[in-house]
C-alpha cells in the first residue's frame, strides 16, 4: 500500500470516529455515516488533504456545513500525525499533516527502487492491448506513431498496476488492400525492364513500392517466368512480409516491441472464419437475405445488421475481425483493448455486438479512439514527405526529432484530443521543450552525484541521515510530488490517461529545478548535505521510473 493511501485511510478513520463520537454524544443526528472523501488540494496552502464530508452530511444532520465541520473538529483525535486543521469556505475541512509521512516516502522509494509506484490493483485480469495494426502495404505514418506511443505506454502502465498484459499487432495481410499492394509491386517489378508497363489505377504510387520492387528483383530475378496469378500471389506474400519486417524494425527503433504479430492470413488458412460463422449460426445470430449471409448485430445495439458472406460467396472484412476477436477470447484474455483511428468510430458497435453474440459481456471489448495529428514547422502544417511522396512517415519523424521527443510529445495530450506536433520545439534544447526539460532534471542529478563522488562524498542510506532536516518549502514540495506517483500511475491506468505521467514528470522536474535554485547540496554542512543527497537520489529514481514507462531515455548527461 502506498504511503499516500495509508495516510488517507488513517485520516478517514479519524474523521469517521469523530462523526461517531458526535452522534453518540448527541451533537448530531445521523442515521448513517457516508463514505469519507479525501482529495489532495491543488493549492498547497489548503493543506495535504481536504474533505467535503461536512457539506455532504449537513442536510442529514440538519445543521449548517460549517457547524458540522466545527463539530467534527471538536471530536477529532489529531494524534501525532495531524499538525493542523482548518475550516474553509462553505465547510471544507483542510488537514495539514506532520512531515513524517513524507520522509517515509523517501524510505519507500529507496527500498523499492524502480518498483516504487507499482500496485496489484489489476491482479487476476488478463488484458490484451492491440494497437497500431497498420496495413502492411506502406510505411507507417504519424498517426500510427501516436498509437504506438499511447498503446505501448498504457500497456506498461497496466503492468505497473498489476495486470497480466500482452501486446499485439494485427497484420491485415489477406484483404483487398493487400491485393492492390501485390498488383502495385508486380507492376513496379515489370517497369524495371519495361518503363511503359501500365501501373494499376488504384495502385499505391509511393516511391517505397519501387524501392521494394528493386529488392525483389535482386532476390527473384526470374519472377516473370511464373504464371500471372501465381506471380501476384507471390508478390502479395513476399511484399507484405517485407513491409511487416520494415514496420517491425521501425517500431523497435521507436521503443515498441509486440508480444505477437498476428497474421490475418493465418485465420484463413486455419479455417477460423468458417468456424466462427458456424458458431454464430448455432447460436441463432445469422440469417440469409438477398443471397447473402447476415449477422443479427441489431440485437446487440448496432444500428443495422451486417453482411458476413456477400452474394458472390466472399467474406466481408467484418468476418475476419469477428474471427480474430474470437481467437483472442479463446486464448483466455478477460479484457480486450483496441486503439483505433478516428475513421473507425462507427465500427465499434458492430464489434461489441459480435463480442456479445459470442457469449461475452459487452465491456469485454474496449475501444479507444485516437485523434489525428498535425505536424507543424514554422507554425505551418507540413503535408509532404521527403520519402513516401504522400505523407510523413513514422521513420521520417523519428529521424528528424528523435524517439524520445516523438513519444513524449505524442503522450503529452489526451489520446482523445487532436494533436498539433511542433517539429521546431521538439528539437529545441531549452526549457520550452518538455522532454528536454524533464531529461535535463535527471541528467542534472547524475551530475550532482558524479561531482560528489569526485569530492569523496557518497550518497548515504536514508537510515543514516536526519530526514527531518528537509524543511525548506521547495523540499516539502518535492516530497509531496514524490508521494503522488502511486496514485498518478494507478489512476492513469484506470482512466487510460498516459498524459497524466508526462504532466507528472514535468511537474516533478519543475519542482526539482526550483529546489536546485534555492537549496545548495554539496556545499552544505554534512548532515543537511546527506539528507538532500537522499532526496535528489529519490527524485532521480522516480524520474527514471516515469520516463521508462513513457518509453523515453533517462540520460546521465546532456
Amino acid at each position: 500500500m502506498s504511503i499516500v493511501l495509508q495516510q488517507k485511510e488513517q485520516l478517514s478513520s479519524a474523521i469517521y470516529r469523530a462523526l461517531e463520537a458526535a452522534r453518540e454524544n448527541g451533537e448530531m443526528e445521523l442515521n448513517e455515516i457516508p463514505e469519507i472523501g479525501l482529495e489532495v488540494p491543488r493549492d498547497t496552502s489548503h493543506g495535504d488533504f481536504a474533505s467535503n464530508i461536512a457539506l455532504i452530511t449537513a442536510k442529514a444532520a440538519r445543521k449548517a456545513p460549517r457547524d458540522v465541520a466545527q463539530i467534527i473538529l471538536s471530536n477529532l483525535d489529531q494524534g501525532n500525525f495531524i499538525r493542523k486543521v482548518e475550516i474553509a469556505g462553505p465547510g471544507f475541512i483542510n488537514f495539514f499533516l506532520s512531515n513524517d509521512w513524507l520522509y517515509d516516502t523517501l524510505r519507500a522509494i529507496e527500498a523499492q527502487g524502480g518498483k516504487y509506484g507499482d500496485s496489484d490493483y489489476g491482479k487476476g485480469e488478463k488484458v490484451l492491448w492491440e494497437f497500431v495494426s497498420a496495413n502492411p502495404v506502406g510505411p507507417m505514418n504519424v498517426v500510427n506513431a501516436r498509437a504506438a506511443a499511447v498503446g505501448d505506454t498504457l500497456a506498461r502502465m497496466f503492468k505497473a498496476a498489476g495486470y497480466d498484459v500482452k501486446t499485439e499487432f494485427y497484420v491485415n495481410d489477406a484483404g483487398n488492400q493487400a491485393d492492390i499492394f501485390a498488383r502495385s509491386l508486380e507492376a513496379r517489378y515489370q517497369q524495371i525492364n519495361d518503363a511503359n508497363y501500365p501501373f494499376p489505377e488504384d495502385g499505391y504510387p509511393g516511391d517505397y513500392v519501387g524501392e521494394i520492387a528493386q529488392i525483389l528483383y535482386k532476390e527473384q530475378p526470374d519472377l516473370l517466368q511464373m504464371p500471372k496469378e501465381e506471380r501476384l500471389e507471390f508478390c502479395k506474400k513476399w511484399g507484405t512480409d517485407k513491409m511487416v519486417d520494415m514496420q517491425r524494425a521501425d517500431l523497435k527503433e521507436y521503443g515498441v516491441e509486440f508480444d505477437l504479430w498476428f497474421r490475418e492470413r493465418d485465420l484463413h488458412s486455419a479455417n477460423d472464419l468458417e468456424r466462427v460463422i458456424e458458431f454464430l449460426e448455432e447460436r441463432g445470430f445469422l440469417f440469409e437475405d438477398e443471397d447473402a449471409l447476415w449477422f443479427r448485430s441489431t440485437e446487440f445495439g448496432d444500428d443495422k445488421d451486417r453482411v458476413i458472406i456477400k452474394s458472390d460467396g466472399t467474406y466481408t472484412y467484418v468476418t475476419a475481425d469477428i474471427a480474430y476477436h474470437h481467437d483472442k477470447l479463446k486464448r483466455g484474455f478477460t479484457k480486450l483493448i483496441n486503439i483505433w483511428g478516428p475513421d473507425h468510430h462507427g465500427y465499434i458497435a458492430r464489434m461489441k455486438a459480435a463480442i456479445q453474440a459470442m457469449g461475452y459481456p459487452e465491456d469485454t471489448l474496449e475501444v479507444m479512439i485516437l485523434q489525428y495529428v498535425a505536424l507543424l514547422r514554422n507554425g505551418k502544417q507540413v503535408k509532404m514527405s521527403k520519402r513516401a511522396g504522400e505523407f510523413i512517415t513514422m521513420q521520417d519523424l523519428v529521424e528528424e526529432v528523435g524517439k524520445d521527443a516523438a513519444r513524449f510529445f505524442f503522450l503529452n495530450r489526451s489520446p482523445e484530443s487532436h494533436l498539433d506536433f511542433d517539429l521546431d520545439l521538439a528539437v529545441e534544447q531549452s526549457s520550452e521543450n518538455p522532454v528536454f526539460y524533464v531529461q535535463y532534471a535527471h541528467a542534472r542529478i547524475s551530475s550532482i552525484i558524479r561531482q560528489g563522488v569526485e569530492m569523496g562524498i557518497q550518497v548515504p542510506a536514508s537510515k543514516d541521515v536526519d530526514l527531518n532536516l528537509l524543511q525548506h518549502e521547495s523540499e516539502i514540495a518535492l516530497l509531496k510530488q514524490l508521494s503522488g506517483l502511486p496514485e498518478e500511475l494507478l489512476m492513469g491506468a484506470i482512466n487510460r490517461e498516459p498524459h497524466r505521467l508526462t504532466r507528472y514528470a514535468l511537474d516533478l522536474a519543475s519542482l526539482f529545478h526550483s529546489f536546485y535554485t534555492h537549496c545548495h547540496i554539496l556545499g552544505e554542512e554534512d548532515s543537511l548535505r546527506a539528507s538532500r543527497l537522499v532526496l535528489v537520489t529519490c527524485v532521480q529514481i522516480v524520474l527514471k521510473k516515469v520516463l521508462t514507462i513513457l518509453g523515453v531515455e533517462a540520460p546521465e548527461q546532456m
